[in-house]
């Protein structure tokens, strides 16, 4: 009975600092999804194959011009648009930062990414659905993952304010 009450003061005074325990802004835990940094994606964009027409030098050829009509060679080619990637801001939520990333082809999105994310089990099943949900419906209009109401608040904001920035 004497040894019990200093075990279990010692125990609480050893269990409090874990208790209290949350991390700050500048701890590690969060989650990216951003594969790629810019110069990756630069050498993917200079490694892409150019095509580039030009019209045949005639060197002492007689062939027949065609009168009217520019060659085909000269005729301007309808340019297919260049993606574009619009960073959303990062918002604060109660579990921590989310930021997102859209990557736009015309005006359509081709792909969302989580640049910021809080690391915990319910974010990070989240973020695949949320990520779905905002490709099928083309907005931010799409609804709250169970369990991570934060981070699918958060999301949608960020992911809002990117759309906007792209307009």
């Amino acid at each position: 009975m004497k040894r019990a009450i200093p075990v279990l003061a010692l125990s609480v005074a050893g269990l409090v600092p874990v208790w209290l325990y949350s991390p700050g802004s500048g701890h590690g835990g969060e989650i990216s999804e951003v594969a790629a940094p810019e110069t990756q994606q630069q050498q993917q964009q200079q490694s892409a194959p150019q095509t580039t027409a030009s019209a045949p030098k005639a060197s002492g050829s007689t062939a027949p011009r065609a009168t009217g009509a520019a060659p085909s060679a000269q005729q301007p080619q309808p340019q297919q648009a260049q993606p574009r990637t619009v960073s959303g801001p990062a918002v604060q939520t109660s579990e921590g930062t989310v930021q997102v990333q859209v990557t736009f082809q015309s005006a359509k999105i081709t792909d969302v990414k989580a640049l910021r994310a809080p690391n915990s089990n319910p974010t990070r099943m989240a973020l695949p659905l949320l990520r779905e949900s905002a490709l099928k419906a083309q907005s931010a209009d799409i609804d709250t993952v169970s369990g991570a109401t934060a981070t699918s608040e958060g999301y949608r904001q960020s992911l809002q304010a990117a759309i906007d920035g792209a307009r």
